[in-house]
């Protein structure tokens, strides 16, 4: 079983990439208000190789795009965290199943992208 220890590490970390997914959506709402944008109004699509530079040149877009692959990475980092703390704690079934779980979201993912290429 993972520790107590390791378990608040976690849930520090977790609440930290939460703060983190909601100023940059607040940030990136409140530049879209600024430049006459209503978010309303649907916005670019994902584009992964400009993600980072836009959001570095403050683009409203970037922001938004950035907050949202943070809220998804959120719950992801955790399964991932745990596997490694129950890991060290060697109990060896339960990094199984969080294995299992991180399989299951990356088919998932594999076949969202499959199905829009």
């Amino acid at each position: 079983m993972a520790s107590f220890a390791a378990e608040r590490r976690i849930g520090r970390l977790l609440i930290l990439f939460t703060y983190i997914s909601v100023t940059l959506l607040v940030i990136g709402v409140l530049l879209l208000l600024a430049a006459g944008i209503s978010p309303l109004d649907g916005g670019p699509p994902l584009d992964l190789s400009t993600l980072l530079a836009e959001a570095a040149a403050l683009g409203p877009a970037g922001l938004l795009w950035l907050g949202l692959v943070a809220v998804i990475f959120t719950p992801i980092s955790r399964v991932v965290f745990a596997a490694i703390a129950f890991g060290r704690a060697g109990d060896w079934s339960m990094v199984w199943v969080a294995f299992a779980i991180l399989a299951i979201i990356a088919a998932g993912v594999a076949t969202a992208v499959a199905g829009t290429v």
